[in-house]
Formats: structure tokens, C-alpha cells, sequence
């Protein structure tokens, strides 16, 4: 009879011993090949810095015509700190050899204080990029996506932007660095820089918390002008930190989220569009 239970025990530890080294084989062998991946489409992608200087003589440019700025929604209070931010350069990305390896990109998020620096990629559901890299192979790492349900080019008044939280501090991992103190102490680091086919972006960062999971700060569209203002006091109301920075109706928002741990807690992320340049 003991023999038997030790037998049972045994064939049961090496099952489970099976199973968890496969399992962390697959964890190594998934990352690899995202890195891989991802190293390929950096080293093969143009990234430059466009001149992001706001002079007079700028105030009167159309912002149709190809290079123009457009300061959005600057505030009246000249001593602001939005004035400081809109110096700031834009990231300006050939999309070209991007499309290439996937059709599905439509951006690239640069967000400074992190090592987050991915293209975007978007299709018909918020499932699929979940567990698929940009090759669109199967991976459980899968990539930086964007909420099905908005438009990559015209910004509806919450855009989402999805990715998971690695171990190994890649994808969305290092958004956790936004939670830090030292991040806010930092004021240069406030801001989001991304790129499209169509126009360059900078967006200032105004709220910064952890929360259960809902789906609430994923809105996207909002039936009334008070919905909005609602729901913009709510998710400033959230944040860990002061920034200081005024948000109103005419604002575009750019949302950012990732897990915290494996019971529900999303670190989420809001910024406010301040700057844009026509490619």
C-alpha cells in the first residue's frame, strides 16, 4: 500500500515538474521571439525628432499644410506649464517597412519615463493582439494595441491604448514607473509622444492610478457634454498625484492600460492632447 501511495505521489510530481517546465520553456521561448521580433522592426524603421519649437510667427500657420503646428487648446494663463511642454520635439516614423510586417499598425507610442516604445497596431476586437505579436503569430506576450472602437487618425474624445504587463519589463511593464514618486518629482517626463501615417502628437500627462478592473475609464463615446465633464473629474479626482493641469470639453484624451497583478488591479494612465504636426 505504501509503495503504491509513493508511486501515485511520485508519477504526480513528475506530471506537475513536466508541466511547469514546459510551461516556462514556452514563457522563455515566446519572449525570445517577441524581442526578436521587435529588435527586427527597430532596426529596420526610420525614427527621427521633428523640431517641436513654438515661435509668434507660428501662431498665424495653417496646420493643413504639411510641417505646421497646431497648439491645442493652449490655456490663457501664459506662465503655464503646457507652454513648457509644447517646446518639446516630436517623434516623426516612417510607417513604410511597419506596414510591411503587419497592415494593422496605424501608430507608435513613445512614453517618457518608460522603456514603452512600440508600434501600434489595431483591428476588429480587443482580443486578438492579446495573444498574438506583430507577425500575428500566436504569443502569449502579444503586442501594443489600440481600442477597436477608435479612430487611429482623427482621435474620438478617449483613445485607448492596451498592452500587458511582462515580467521581463517589456510591452506595457514599465508603465508601473508613472506610480513612482520620483516620476512626478520629474516634470519632464509628463508627457506622451506618438506618431501616425498622418500627423505627429504630444500628449500631457494629468492622472496616474491603480483600480479594479470596469470599464468605465474606457468610454469612448459620450452622448452629453456633461458625460464628459463627468467623467473627466472622476478619472482627475482618481489620480495619485496633482498635476496640475486643466482638462476640458474640447480636449482629446489618450488612456493608457495595463494589469497591476493577477486579481484585476489595471494601472491606468490619462493624457491630454496639447500639440500636433501634419506629416
Amino acid at each position: 500500500m505504501k509503495n503504491t501511495i509513493f508511486k501515485i505521489i511520485l508519477s504526480f510530481s513528475i506530471i506537475v515538474g513536466i508541466i511547469c517546465l514546459f510551461n516556462i520553456g514556452k514563457w522563455i521561448y515566446e519572449n525570445k521571439k517577441n524581442k526578436d521580433i521587435y529588435n527586427d522592426i527597430m532596426n529596420s524603421t526610420i525614427i527621427t525628432e521633428e523640431d517641436g519649437t513654438i515661435t509668434n510667427e507660428q501662431d498665424d500657420q495653417v496646420f493643413n499644410e504639411a510641417g505646421k503646428y497646431e497648439l491645442v487648446n493652449p490655456p490663457e494663463d501664459v506662465n503655464d506649464s503646457y507652454y513648457n511642454y509644447v517646446q518639446e520635439p516630436f517623434i516623426n516614423v516612417a510607417f513604410d517597412e511597419l506596414k510591411k510586417k503587419n497592415d494593422e499598425v496605424v501608430g507608435y507610442i513613445d512614453v517618457l519615463g518608460t522603456k514603452i516604445q512600440y508600434p501600434i497596431l489595431q483591428t476588429t476586437d480587443n482580443k486578438f493582439y492579446l495573444n498574438h505579436s506583430y507577425d500575428k503569430s500566436y504569443n502569449s506576450v502579444g503586442w501594443v494595441f489600440m481600442d477597436y472602437r477608435n479612430d487611429a487618425y482623427t482621435f474620438g474624445k478617449n483613445t485607448i491604448i492596451y498592452g500587458h504587463s511582462r515580467k521581463d519589463g517589456t510591452m506595457f511593464s514599465s508603465l508601473k514607473n508613472l506610480l513612482n514618486k520620483g516620476y512626478y518629482n520629474d516634470k519632464s517626463k509628463h508627457l506622451i509622444k506618438m506618431s501616425n501615417e498622418k500627423e505627429n502628437t504630444i500628449w500631457q500627462v494629468f492622472s496616474v492610478y491603480k483600480i479594479k478592473e470596469e470599464s468605465y475609464y474606457i468610454t469612448t463615446v459620450f452622448k452629453k457634454d456633461s458625460l464628459f465633464t463627468n467623467f473627466i473629474d472622476t478619472i482627475k479626482n482618481r489620480s495619485i498625484y496633482d498635476f496640475n493641469t486643466y482638462v476640458g470639453n474640447d480636449d482629446n484624451i489618450l488612456t493608457l492600460s495595463t494589469c497591476y497583478d493577477n486579481k484585476g488591479t489595471r494601472i491606468v494612465v490619462h493624457a491630454r492632447l496639447i500639440k500636433r504636426q501634419v506629416k
